[in-house]
């Protein structure tokens, strides 16, 4: 990668390589679990779909595994593809093959979409998961120690598609959103939920996101895509990007 001409925003981080990517994040995941543990007992991180995690998911349960306090952490999900938990599409089952069952967390610490369910129903019964385990009162936003999130090559992350109707929640915790372009539902936290978390993380990998980075740093004043509403409102803001996806810049 040459010397970029743009100006990096200080929450972007360009990596030297993929395995600095995997590692940085999970130094990061192990670095917040550990705060979050020793003020308040307990770790809440919502985990990302998609390619790029994978990785990062084996390593923490090969190389991490010992780092942390695993009966003290309680695992969610940014979103769901509208699939059974054990689909070869399932967020959950991916991360539960790459991380999840390798490491010493307590079932009933796993929250997972039931996204089994009808699409509407399984964001119901999620948003009534989340209440509960935060203890929110009607009007609150539930405050993840961690939110781990990707993107996709058209600045997508999580399931907040652009023009669809969930862009424009304000109020809900999780939705059922609609995207035609793929003819499918997806069952999705709010920019709400997002933005109220203590720490947003997102790793982007892939010559394919180029573009999208590029334009971001271009014009990061600019909605142009998804991703850019995702700025926690009292809360930190890590992107971590490895060189192949940083090409444009």
């Amino acid at each position: 990668m040459t010397q970029s001409a743009l100006k990096l925003p200080e929450w972007m981080t360009v990596v030297p390589d993929l395995d600095a990517l995997n590692h940085a994040a999970a130094n990061e995941f192990v670095s917040c679990s550990t705060a979050a543990i020793r003020a308040r007992g307990r770790f809440a991180v919502a985990l990302s779909g998609g390619k790029t995690p994978r990785a990062i998911y084996s390593l923490l349960a090969e190389k991490f595994a010992d780092s942390v306090p695993w009966h003290q952490v309680f695992v969610f999900f940014g979103d769901e593809r509208h699939v059974p938990p054990d689909d070869p599409g399932s967020n959950y089952r991916m991360a539960n093959e790459a991380f999840l069952c390798r490491v010493p967390i307590p079932a009933k610490n796993v929250h997972r979409i039931q996204a089994e369910l009808p699409a509407t129903m399984a964001a119901d019964q999620y948003q009534a998961t989340l209440q509960e385990f935060f203890s929110l009162q009607n009007g609150r936003f539930p405050r993840f120690d961690l939110v781990m999130l990707g993107m996709g090559e058209d600045g997508h992350t999580a399931s907040l598609f652009s023009g669809t109707t969930a862009l424009d929640e304000n109020s809900r915790l999780v939705v059922a959103n609609r995207v035609e372009k793929l003819q499918t539902d997806r069952i999705t936290l709010t920019f709400p939920v997002l933005n109220a978390a203590a720490e947003v993380m997102v790793a982007i990998a892939g010559q394919n996101k180029a573009r999208v980075v590029r334009d971001i740093v271009n014009s990061p004043q600019e909605n142009l895509y998804p991703i850019q509403r995702v700025h926690p409102s009292d809360g930190g803001l890590l992107w971590l990007v490895e060189p192949t996806a940083a090409s444009l810049l």
